[in-house]
């Protein structure tokens, strides 16, 4: 059947991608900081001496900086934790559309600091945008997951990751002096975001709540088959009706999943770690430091035009993202994590050996360019998208949201350690710093082979039972092999 076979229907696209402008938003206030840091910091110290009469001392001016950076992730380790609450209160949609309050007032703030005189309302502002990031990075692949059949779950998924990426390259390319990262147009650069969430609120209305939510968490069975004909293309859902209820009979029999019982539980502590190593794959795997960090290591290359070459990064960034978008679900999301985290570390003892070298000779400079573009399209290949929409299939729907809040904080946590310490760490190690990443990366991808089930093709009921079965813990390369286990439940009397 059509639905069986996963058809893309526009409903299913416009939804999806609506969705996906939260994502867009992540990714544009994660690049758009950078661009400007020269012209800020100036704000910043004008604004100092027309107080106090006298100019800011470097100490100062660089602590209210890594402030400025580092506040984003701070909100966004606290929307993160709210969003299991937000998914089950009000509805997967409805708390998208909720929580783009945070990015209108977010906006607004950064958006009229200059005009204010007032670094601490940029300040403020970064902080609220970053909770609807950390929100969005729950919700998002939250929604897109149960609103996508099967079949096209990772592909689907997939779009949550191409949303920030190319809200980073939107960024680095509107950052440009030329374009907004001017002394006159930098609060518009950074209020963008006001715009996007205008668009987004005005577009959320038109989309459907998730099925899923509708029929297991509110009982609104004929709602959830109303828009599930629409997201299929077809009139026969009786398939996807009928393994939500399978997993709705399931939930009844179990009593509501609190934070400590993801870890306490045998049931859930197994998929729970599994979501959060992959999460702090993604994290620590070096990416970050390339993107904060990739103008004075393309300068450190000797790269004449460093920030087009890092922009030349986002390109990169995005076209590999497409390629995981089409690859997802003929090859596997455990094959891509795998060959993706291999595929980084192997570029960054590249990367670690030409950095040592681009003294003796300029072709070394070459070397390592090209083992920074590697290393990205890596990352996009596996550990860039499958983390954030496999911990959605990793889960059934009562736990799902709190395990997407717990996952959520700690892609948050590290992300925040990693803009925080690698300066230091890069200043102490030099060139040798990204020997640390590959170490990081051999563990998780170790983690990866004995631990992570596939996924796909797979229901979320049938995901569910592997961690029940008593083969969960026999290496994941013989585990995959098993078929996924059928599930018959007797149709309801009069179907």
């Amino acid at each position: 059947m059509e639905a069986e076979k996963g058809r893309v229907t526009w409903s299913l696209v416009f939804a999806v991608t609506v969705a996906a402008i939260g994502s867009f938003q992540f990714g544009y206030n994660t690049g758009v900081i950078n661009a400007p840091e020269k012209i800020i910091r100036s704000f910043y110290n004008q604004t100092y001496e027309r107080r106090y009469g006298r100019g800011m001392q470097d100490g100062l001016l660089t602590s209210l900086w890594s402030l400025s950076v580092a506040i984003f992730s701070v909100g966004g380790m606290m929307g993160s934790l709210g969003v299991g609450y937000f998914a089950n209160r009000f509805g997967r949609r409805n708390a998208i559309l909720l929580v783009n309050i945070a990015a209108l007032v977010g906006g607004v703030l950064m958006g009229l600091s200059k005009l204010a005189w007032s670094p601490e309302m940029l300040i403020i502002g970064r902080f609220v945008i970053g909770i609807f990031c950390g929100f969005c990075t729950g919700l998002v692949p939250l929604y897109i997951g149960e609103l996508a059949p099967t079949a096209l779950r990772g592909a689907l998924g997939t779009l949550n990751q191409l949303g920030i990426v190319v809200g980073i390259l939107v960024a680095q390319i509107s950052g440009l002096e030329f374009i907004l990262g001017s002394v006159t147009l930098w609060p518009l650069l950074l209020g963008l975001t006001v715009f996007l969430a205008i668009i987004q609120c005005a577009l959320l209305p038109l989309c459907p709540e998730s099925p899923r939510y509708l029929l297991i968490i509110k009982g609104k069975q004929d709602n959830a088959q109303d828009i599930l004909q629409k997201l299929r293309g077809s009139q026969d859902v009786a398939n996807d009706i009928q393994e939500m209820k399978e997993e709705s009979a399931r939930m009844a029999q179990e009593k509501p999943v609190s934070f400590l019982e993801l870890f306490s539980s045998r049931q859930y502590r197994h998929p729970i770690i599994i979501a959060i190593m992959l999460q702090l794959s993604q994290q620590l795997s070096g990416i970050n430091a390339i993107f904060y960090y990739s103008t004075g290591i393309f300068e450190g290359a000797r790269v004449q035009q460093p920030v087009y070459a890092t922009i030349g990064a986002g390109v990169v960034n995005t076209v590999f993202t497409v390629v995981s978008l089409f690859l997802v679900e003929r090859t596997g999301r455990r094959t891509l994590h795998l060959t993706g985290l291999g595929g980084m570390a192997v570029c960054a003892l590249i990367m670690t050996i030409a950095l040592n070298l681009n003294e003796r000779a300029m072709a070394w400079s070459y070397v390592s360019i090209v083992a920074i573009f590697g290393f990205v399209a890596f990352f996009e290949v596996g550990p860039g998208p499958i983390p954030w929409f496999i911990v959605a299939e990793l889960f059934s729907q009562g736990p799902r949201p709190v395990a997407m809040a717990v996952s959520g904080c700690s892609n948050w946590t590290a992300n925040f350690l990693v803009g925080m310490l690698f300066p230091y760490a890069a200043s102490g190690l030099g060139p040798y710093v990204f020997i640390i990443f590959m170490v990081l990366l051999i563990v998780f991808f170790v983690f990866t082979f004995f631990m992570v089930p596939e996924t796909k093709g797979r229901t979320f009921e049938e995901i569910a039972q592997v961690f029940q079965g008593p083969d969960y813990l026999l290496p994941s390369s013989k585990r995959n092999s098993v078929e996924p286990m059928e599930i018959n439940v007797p149709p309801e009397p009069g179907q």
